[in-house]
């Protein structure tokens, strides 16, 4: 099964998406943003963006945990991921998104 981006309002009236895995996890979270059209480019920025690894911003959060944020060309993040439990989980997440990201097709949601 394909990845997905799913794409949904939010409830303060913006859009959002999520990456899905072809097994359904969620792999990668966008900001949120004001207008459907926004969140559209962002989907694309991150179709062209997640072919190159030097756009994967490889961090650890507050708790100790491994993450990643997704890049646009001009440093802004345009994705995030999960906390995972270590490095190696993360890294697979990493290729996850390069392998499902470039023809994912758009799903919308209420």
């Amino acid at each position: 099964m394909a990845g997905k981006f799913v794409l949904k309002p939010t409830s303060s009236g913006g859009y959002r998406f999520n990456l899905k895995a072809g097994n359904g996890e969620i792999i990668l979270t966008s900001q949120n943003y004001t207008a459907k059209e926004s969140a559209l480019h962002g989907i694309e920025s991150v179709k062209e963006n997640a072919q190159k690894d030097e756009r994967f911003d490889r961090l650890t959060d507050k708790a100790g945990q491994p993450r990643f944020n997704l890049l646009a060309g001009n440093s802004q993040v345009i994705g995030t991921s999960e906390s995972y439990s270590s490095t190696t989980a993360r890294d697979h997440g990493i290729e996850s998104v390069k392998t499902n990201a470039p023809t994912a097709a758009v799903v919308e949601e209420n």
